[in-house]
């Protein structure tokens, strides 16, 4: 166990929050996501009362860019009153950006780079960036030549009118041409994962967030959009009328027929904000501050995106945990991100399978025996919602707010992202 005043003890969470989570397309479908980012960090700083100038360095992740705020971070911090002299920096790591960004966060830290940082993301899936083919692409490159009005005949041959029909993003894997819910598909059969128990555990998630609004109140940020200006004080991504039968009644969208991803068992496109304010443990305290907890150790894992594109938690749970030297068993609160009800079930069997851990981790046993009364109690993604590059700090925040209320000790936070990536990070109730 790493004690408390050794160099890797000194970061620790003060405070995060995030702006309610809306499935896309309602309540922020007007904004972008540079709106969501200011929004969530003059937050951080309003209920704080942190003055910005003294913030070394501010770092978001995201995922779907906007070619306007490619680096949005800078854009939102500046727009949210921080002075142009504290830099900001974007970063991109599927669904663990935000998770990237607050590791980046803590090594500025323990290298002695910065002493204050504010770590989190943003995500407008409203606002997805529409192109063209390459080939059009090409000719509107070749048409900022053009000379007078009859050369722009050029542009169109070559081109069908189909060519010129706007393309949204692809969600396949760029290296395998697979969507992300095949993958999920895939793995929750090799885990012989029924589509009952997805629905199950789908419905589990749903109730949990419907239960736990008012547990859930001290990280949301309430805040509101033109031009009705209504105020938005709770995700509307839950669904507390959910049931089994309802569940049961959706029919598989990735693998058809035969499939048991549905959209019930599987996370919600989702539009959200989320920031962390990050310190030495000494600056903290001399700013009068108490802080949450302490961030004690993150590991990232890649895996091969063919067939282990979701189960980056089964590999970086256990490494996280040895490099701590601690055990499964000395966990009070699972914080586990939620794609798809079956990737998370799939990642509990191999955390349990004596097979999984010899044949792929080198151990002689199991990792874990998951006691789920500790998993996600207060709801996850499959009901709070997953904007991409916002959830990293939302499971961060949650988790220092159940140490607190659970009055525990350590906390695990765990996520797959795109690409075979998945990350880990142990927290450690700050003594209050």
């Amino acid at each position: 166990m790493i004690e408390p005043g050794t160099k890797k003890s000194a970061v620790v969470l003060v405070d995060g929050c995030r702006l309610p989570f809306m499935r896309s397309g309602t309540e922020y479908a007007s904004l972008i996501s540079y709106d969501l980012a200011r929004e969530a960090l003059s937050g951080l700083l309003k209920r704080n009362n942190l003055n910005p100038a003294i913030v070394d360095a501010v770092i978001m992740g995201t995922v779907v860019q906007n070619p306007q705020t490619s680096n949005v971070a800078r854009e939102a911090a500046l727009a949210a009153g921080f002075p142009n002299t504290v830099a900001a920096h974007t970063v991109t790591m599927a669904c663990i950006s935000s998770s990237q960004a607050i590791a980046s966060g803590v090594n500025m830290i323990r290298a002695g780079q910065a002493d204050i940082v504010i770590a989190g993301g943003t995500e407008a899936l409203s606002d997805v960036p529409v192109g063209f083919k390459k080939e059009v692409r090409e000719k509107f490159f070749e048409s900022r030549k053009y000379k007078n009005p009859l050369d722009y005949r050029k542009f169109l041959q070559g081109l069908s009118p189909s060519d010129l029909l706007p393309q949204a993003p692809a969600i396949a894997e760029y290296s395998t041409g697979e969507v992300m819910g095949e993958s999920a598909d895939k793995l929750a059969a090799s885990f012989n994962v029924t589509r009952e128990e997805q629905d199950a555990y789908a419905l589990r998630s749903h109730q949990l967030a419907a239960t736990s609004e008012g547990k859930l109140d001290n990280e949301i940020i309430p805040t509101a959009v033109a031009p009705d200006f209504k105020a938005l004080t709770h995700d509307n991504t839950f669904r507390a009328d959910s049931s089994l039968e309802k569940l049961a009644s959706l029919k598989p969208v990735f693998v058809k027929p035969f499939g048991t991803v549905t959209a019930g068992n599987s996370s919600p496109l989702t539009d959200g904000a989320s920031a962390t304010l990050i310190m030495s443990e000494e600056k903290a305290l001399s700013l009068g501050y108490t802080p949450k907890a302490y961030l004690r150790e993150h590991v990232f894992v890649a895996q091969d995106p063919n067939d282990e594109l979701l189960l980056g938690p089964a590999y970086a749970t256990p490494n996280v945990l040895d490099r701590a030297g601690l055990t499964f068993a000395e966990l009070d609160v699972l914080e586990i991100h939620e794609a798809f009800a079956g990737q998370v079930l799939a990642v509990l069997r191999a955390l349990e399978s004596d097979t999984f851990a010899q044949e792929k981790l080198g151990r002689e046993r199991r990792v874990a025996d998951v006691d789920m009364d500790k998993l996600n109690a207060w709801g996850g993604s499959l009901s709070l919602g997953h904007p991409f590059g916002a959830t990293g700090a939302r499971l961060v925040t949650t988790a220092a707010n159940r140490l607190m209320a659970e009055d525990g000790q350590f906390a695990l936070v765990t996520a797959c992202a795109a690409g075979g990536l998945g990350h880990a990070m142990l927290l450690e109730r700050y003594a209050q």
